[in-house]
């Protein structure tokens, strides 16, 4: 959160610049950048109203924590007041989400999204998106984990009349979803009265849910069975149930009046697309409509197979790879979701592909043409391989070419990396692949950084998370040769070498081999520890803890990074590929190496300057493998 106090210290500070100077700054430091002017603006018209409201209610000691951030991901709440309930005396907790519309009116194709003048898309209906931060935050606090009772949710657009939003009420009301606009502003004051006592401070309870223990992210890999035959295990938040949503009123318009149109999902590492592809095709399993889901990643698709399909075939049956649809007739789906679409390639031929089945046809006309619905969700900084052609502009070409509507919905808020944004930006701008260049990084409450002097140091470092019952994997660039998988029983060949510590690649076939797991299944078989992955079997994944080896293609020189070409092993670059294509994937890959952490990140390099360098950029100081907080 970036601030806490009392709601009579809170208006008072409202009165004057301090308050929102302090807010901006605590946000700088916290996200590694300024707040937009419109966020400043919405703090300074929403916040005075807001507190004013609980002050004239008589609540000047019940405690307000502005912008709190969700566990895990970056999602803030625009406030949570903590008190004690009137009547039970218990803990209470209401999430306050605040809005400056004076009208808004729900979608004519869903009442659960809401248009208003300011967006050209739908965005998520205020009771639904306070609703639904409710339901996670009980879901991933400790504090009321099991009290849910305790939490309920309002939304309060004091700039409305009733005309103007009336209509966003057509959907369900209940204890976590409540809407006032100002002109009721006597309900809201009466509805903050029934939740939080006017005799007891609240300070106690923010202390208690501050506290609260983060409850373990639900793995998308540890559910994906229940996701897919029984319910929707993840909650979906604001842009992300846009989104989600999107897609089924697209289906449900293909069928009432045989309409084709694309939806395209983009977002950076974490930020929920393949949980909104598993919640999707849970959701159309159930209904019975035709669905299938793809990617291009054999490691993400086999272990969805092995995790969902465990007991029935036709589950596994539901993932597929780009690939699989060079024969498939126009239309045969209703939706195909490509996950990872950053990983289309150019055709679905390879050298194996018999001479009649060698059509011509691009992969991404193929995945448009099978389906009612095509789905795409990608991220265009994930491009690790020579030949990757998933972006937004092609599929916005392709569809173009076929006269059909394509939707692009961004994804903001992420979850990976402990929700920490403030990481994310030290990621890409270390790598060069945002400017303003490396920047020392700044502990937040979110994400830890470590670096080792030695891979020994780094391996034993992950090792005793391991014995606090985190998982962890070692990660490295391609810099080492991979030598054949061994026979049945035989050692895996110790690859990776550095100095006197030497540890084998993951295996790259389907089987398992003297007690490691099948590639597919390297960063989620608890076995993958003690082989070194590499970007293809680490992408699309997340563990707890990532250590990460950096190679002798990438080294900092001066006041920059080289990459050297001779250094990679990676069979994918040729001779054709260009020198600007091998820097731009090399970096990629070590951006996808570097968020796969969802609670730190220990790094070490092969290289001493630039050793030296991360120590520098990391606080100068070497972090031994000390304890961490739980």
């Amino acid at each position: 959160m970036l601030f806490r106090e009392s709601a009579q210290t809170i208006a008072e500070r409202a009165l004057d610049s301090s308050l929102y100077l302090h807010l901006t700054e605590q946000f700088a430091h916290m996200h590694g950048y300024r707040p937009s002017a419109a966020e400043v603006r919405s703090w300074e018209r929403s916040i005075p109203a807001f507190a004013a409201a609980l002050n004239d209610a008589g609540l000047g000691e019940v405690e307000i924590m502005l912008e709190y951030a969700l566990p895990l991901n970056s999602k803030r709440a625009d406030a949570v007041l903590a008190g004690v309930h009137p009547v039970t005396g218990e803990p209470s907790y209401v999430v306050v989400e605040l809005k400056q519309w004076s009208q808004a009116e729900p979608d004519e194709d869903d009442p659960a999204l809401c248009r208003i003048d300011a967006y050209a898309h739908p965005v998520l209906n205020p009771i639904e998106q306070v609703r639904r931060y409710c339901e996670y935050l009980v879901n991933f606090n400790g504090a009321v984990a099991e009290h849910p009772g305790r939490v309920s949710g309002v939304a309060y657009l004091h700039n409305a009349t009733e005309f103007g939003v009336a209509g966003l009420r057509a959907i369900e009301l209940d204890d976590c979803g409540q809407l006032f606009t100002g002109e009721r502003r006597g309900e809201f004051i009466d509805h903050l009265r029934a939740k939080l006592s006017d005799k007891v401070p609240g300070a106690r309870a923010a202390d208690e849910l501050r506290a609260g223990k983060t409850v373990p992210s639900k793995q998308l890999m540890s559910v994906a069975a229940q996701e897919v035959r029984e319910r929707e295990q993840f909650v979906l938040l604001d842009e992300q149930q846009v989104a989600y949503r999107m897609v089924l009123n697209a289906v449900r318009k293909a069928k009432q009046s045989d309409h084709k149109e694309i939806v395209v999902i983009t977002g950076g590492p974490g930020t929920g697309k393949s949980v909104i592809a598993l919640s999707l095709l849970g959701e159309l399993y159930r209904q019975g409509v035709p669905a299938l889901h793809a990617t291009g990643s054999q490691s993400f698709t086999k272990t969805m197979r092995k995790v969902a399909g465990t007991r029935k075939r036709e589950v596994q049956d539901l993932f597929k790879y780009f690939n699989s649809f060079m024969t498939a007739e126009k239309n045969t789906l209703d939706v195909l979701i490509c996950d990872e679409a950053h990983r289309i390639r150019e055709t679905s031929a390879n050298r194996f592909t018999s001479a009649t089945h060698r059509t011509g046809k691009r992969q991404i006309d193929e995945l448009i043409d099978v389906a009612r619905v095509p789905v795409f969700l990608l991220d265009e900084h994930q491009v690790v391989r020579p030949g990757e052609m998933g972006t937004v502009e092609d599929i916005k070409a392709a569809a173009a070419a076929k006269g059909l509507d394509c939707h692009v919905v961004p994804l903001e808020s992420q979850f990976r990396c402990g929700g920490s944004d403030a990481y994310l930006r030290w990621v890409v701008r270390l790598l060069g692949l945002q400017s303003g260049g490396a920047v020392v990084w700044e502990p937040d409450d979110r994400m830890q950084l470590l670096v080792a002097d030695s891979p020994g140091e780094l391996e034993a470092f992950l090792e005793s998370r391991r014995a606090q019952g985190y998982g962890a994997r070692m990660s490295a660039g391609y810099c080492w040769r991979w030598s054949p998988e061994p026979k049945p029983g035989a050692p895996l060949p110790a690859d990776v070498v550095i100095g006197e510590w030497a540890r084998p690649w993951n295996l790259r076939g389907d089987r398992s081999v003297s007690g490691a797991p099948p590639s597919a299944l390297w960063a989620t078989d608890p076995a993958g520890f003690g082989q070194v992955g590499c970007v293809y079997t680490a992408q699309g994944f997340e563990y707890d803890w990532s250590g990460v080896i950096i190679g002798p293609d990438l080294v900092w020189r001066g006041d920059r990074w080289i990459t050297d070409r001779t250094q990679s092993k990676d069979p994918v670059f040729k001779r054709s590929t260009s020198d600007a294509d091998v820097d731009r994937l090399i970096r990629n890959t070590y951006k996808v190496l570097l968020t796969r952490g969802m609670i730190g990140t220990i790094v070490y390099s092969t290289d001493p300057e630039t050793r030296e360098k991360l120590r520098e950029l990391v606080g100068g100081v070497v972090r031994k493998a000390v304890p961490v907080w739980k």
